[in-house]
């Protein structure tokens, strides 16, 4: 039994040689068969592995060195994201295969029409396969054989069975028939071995080029960054590589251009599309103070910029280090693949061992028994099963940043899509965030004054991140009024906040229930509909604000666009009930509920997961954290808290509700295409195997068959990039 460890480090490295699913599987088992680590898991499709492991006992080289013992090269991701270089030579061996490949299909479609003098010579052909089988097939060799050693058979290990059971054979018959004097044509098969090689290389090819170039958005997202900037530096402006700018220097950016770093706008004006980081379309207006953020088209205008962050520390590089980890990890989903993936080889062996058996005692001839097992060897592809779930969250996840959506993982995507009831919090999800003091109410025996009392709360709320408290020190500070420093601060989440301040006493600032408040019955109108925030002085109420907020424009167009796909939309909030219905009153929403505490929010959650719900919360403060916990998915906002971000399952870039409902139909479509691939790989093998074993495809329609299954369930997965979403 393995020890529970009381530290682990986790770590991601780029493996290199893997071939299959199979391959994946193989250096999990290696990894996790090791005292020292806690978890290890590869993903096949981003060519990934992270591994938790006990640094008192091992370190990342030991780690490195299991990963090249079992036969692949492991290297160690940096925080900053890169794509691999393809090399130049690494080709050769195919572009040859196909030059090789091209006499044997004219002469196959001879035979089709029944012109066997296509086909070239039998000698010639026992030349180009010996080359093809023992010079361009060695990387199939060597995968198969590390395979064998690790305890996993892989695909390469069917290719090579195959085609190097169907090549002695031939080269049997040729010798055979030709010590006899007779022609060897009609028992040779050469060409099958030859193009089986050649379709299953090209299918890898394609494979590759796809998952690299097509799938994987973090390559389209490194090019947001220009790789020259005009720097300002002994006086004049000059072009330097990005590479050589440092923290607090100067940099220019005119109309067609990207911000190379995030900065503060010091001079100029411009328009700046910022989409490719909150999935807004529409550009920004930026000048001086304005902040500007690394990849940031310049659509109109020019400007100057002091760099503050660079590289992996941007936002950028932020955005492109979650996408790089989430798109690493596994869905549960995926644990089905893995398992079928395991067995898969071995249970083909066997199956093509018996479709020879059978096939021999049946017809009587050992020729017709090869060719049956061999199809059946070249036309099961386990990489396709092990492509289908891993294929569909790349995709699935590129689509998502896209639309400012931040899923810290697979598994949490794969959740997203089975939600089927929505709690919204109020302030600053639903509503801008941007309160404004409507009115003020001092007590007819008022101690102090209307300034004193903004000095009085601003000093305390200070201390707060909420929106209300936001308002207030903001409305302080532009009557310059002075604020003093606050001693004893004191949070209790979901009520209010409370200081000492020297000279006066204890100062609560909060709900009304904090600080022992009730308004007065004949107020007006607006303390109904307004967030009540109320100010005491050494337990005795000294006044109180009413602020309103301002619905988002979008919100309304979100509760309905997740009506129409029958989620249940619902608010809970910390406010009064008479504010929180009027909000939802004005959505449409039928259940509201008002005054909780964060423990009450997460109850309530609760009992509906009890009740068999799948819920999402979106929430952006301290006090959604525990409510954010609970749910099954959970949507923070960017300008939210610290530990609302750290919780939450997602992070919503653009803060907006219908970004949300963005996020729950692209994590529904992805998990719609996990599963179309699951079912197109699984009833290609299906079918794929009986027809072979039953000689209805011969091993080339079998190879081609085989290299096309990997790439058609990468290019369904490739549908999601095009995924249109309605009311966006």
């Amino acid at each position: 039994m393995r020890v529970l460890m009381q530290q682990s480090k986790t770590i991601t490295l780029q493996i290199e040689g893997m071939t299959c699913q199979s391959c994946a599987n193989r250096i999990e088992k290696v990894l996790n068969k090791k005292a020292f680590v806690k978890e290890a898991g590869v993903n096949f499709a981003v060519e990934e592995a992270k591994v938790a492991f006990d640094p008192t006992q091992a370190s990342e080289t030991d780690i490195i060195d299991i990963i090249q013992k079992t036969g692949f090269k492991g290297i160690l991701k940096t925080d900053t994201p890169r794509i691999q270089k393809e090399e130049k030579k690494s080709h050769w061996r195919l572009w040859l295969l196909l030059l090789i490949n091209i006499p044997f299909l004219i002469g196959m479609v001879g035979m089709l029409i029944g012109n066997h003098n296509l086909m070239l010579p039998p000698m010639w052909q026992f030349v180009l396969a010996s080359i093809v089988q023992f010079v361009l097939a060695i990387p199939f060799y060597r995968a198969a054989i590390g395979s064998i050693r690790g305890g996993l058979a892989n695909m390469d290990v069917l290719v090579s069975c195959g085609t190097l059971t169907i090549y002695f054979y031939s080269a049997y018959m040729l010798f055979y028939y030709t010590a006899q004097g007779h022609d060897a044509l009609h028992h040779i098969y050469f060409e099958a071995a030859v193009m089986v090689i050649g379709f299953v290389s090209l299918g890898k090819f394609l494979e590759e080029r796809t998952k690299k170039h097509s799938l994987n958005s973090l390559e389209l997202l490194l090019q947001l960054t220009p790789k020259q900037v005009e720097i300002f530096r002994n006086g004049t402006w000059q072009n330097t590589p990005l590479n050589l700018v440092k923290i607090g220097d100067l940099l220019r950016a005119n109309q067609g251009e990207r911000i190379a770093a995030d900065g503060e706008v010091e001079s100029g004006e411009s328009w700046c599309d910022e989409s490719h980081l909150t999935g807004e379309s529409l550009p920004e207006m930026k000048q001086a103070g304005s902040t500007v953020l690394a990849g940031a088209m310049v659509t109109e205008g020019s400007l100057t910029y002091r760099a503050n962050q660079l590289g992996h520390q941007t936002l950028l590089g932020d955005m492109m280090k979650a996408l790089s980890e989430a798109q690493g990890t596994k869905a549960p989903i995926a644990r089905f693949a893995d398992k079928v993936a395991g067995i898969f080889v071995p249970v083909v062996l066997a199956i093509a061992a018996l479709t020879f058996l059978l096939t021999w005692w049946v017809t009587a001839e050992v020729k017709t028994a090869i060719i049956h097992s061999v199809a059946v060897l070249v036309i099961a592809c386990p990489c396709a099963l092990g492509l289908a779930t891993p294929a569909a969250i790349m995709a699935g996840m590129g689509k998502a940043v896209n639309h400012g959506i931040w899923f810290k993982d697979a598994a949490a995507m794969e959740q997203a899509a089975h939600i089927d009831t929505v709690v919204l919090d109020k302030t600053g999800t639903l509503t801008t965030g941007e309160l404004n003091i409507a009115a003020l109410w001092l007590p007819e025996s008022a101690a102090i004054s209307e300034e004193e009392l903004y000095r009085l709360a601003a000093t305390v709320e200070q201390y707060a991140t909420h929106p209300l408290a936001k308002a207030i020190v903001r409305e302080a500070m532009e009557k310059n009024l002075a604020i003093p420093t606050a001693l004893s601060v004191k949070t209790e989440i979901g009520a209010g906040i409370s200081a000492e301040i020297e000279g006066m006493g204890e100062v609560k600032v909060g709900s009304p229930e904090f600080c022992g408040f009730n308004l007065p019955a004949q107020q007006d109108d607006i303390w109904q509909i307004a967030s009540v925030v109320a100010v005491s002085l050494n337990s005795h109420i000294v006044g109180a604000f009413a602020l309103t907020d301002t619905l988002r424009e979008e919100s309304k167009l979100a509760i309905e666009r997740l009506k129409q796909h029958h989620i249940e939309v619902m608010i809970m909030s910390g406010d009064r009930q008479s504010v929180v219905n009027y909000v939802a009153h004005q959505l449409g929403i039928k259940t509201a509920f008002g005054k909780l505490s964060p423990r009450d929010k997460a109850a309530k959650i609760q009992a509906l997961q009890q009740a068999g719900k799948t819920v999402a919360m979106v929430g952006d403060g301290i006090n959604d954290a525990a409510a954010l916990a609970m749910a099954n998915v959970s949507f923070a906002m960017k300008s939210g808290s610290d530990v609302a971000m750290q919780t939450a399952s997602a992070t919503l870039m653009r803060q907006s509700v219908n970004q949300l409902a963005d996020g729950i139909f692209i994590a529904q479509a992805t998990l719609k295409n996990i599963k179309q691939n699951l079912f197109f790989a699984s009833i290609y093998n299906v079918l794929g195997i009986p027809l072979a074993a039953l000689g209805y495809l011969n091993p080339v329609i079998a190879g081609a068959a085989m290299a096309l299954s990997s790439v058609s369930v990468l290019t369904n997965a490739l549908r999601l990039k095009h995924l249109k979403l309605e009311n966006n």
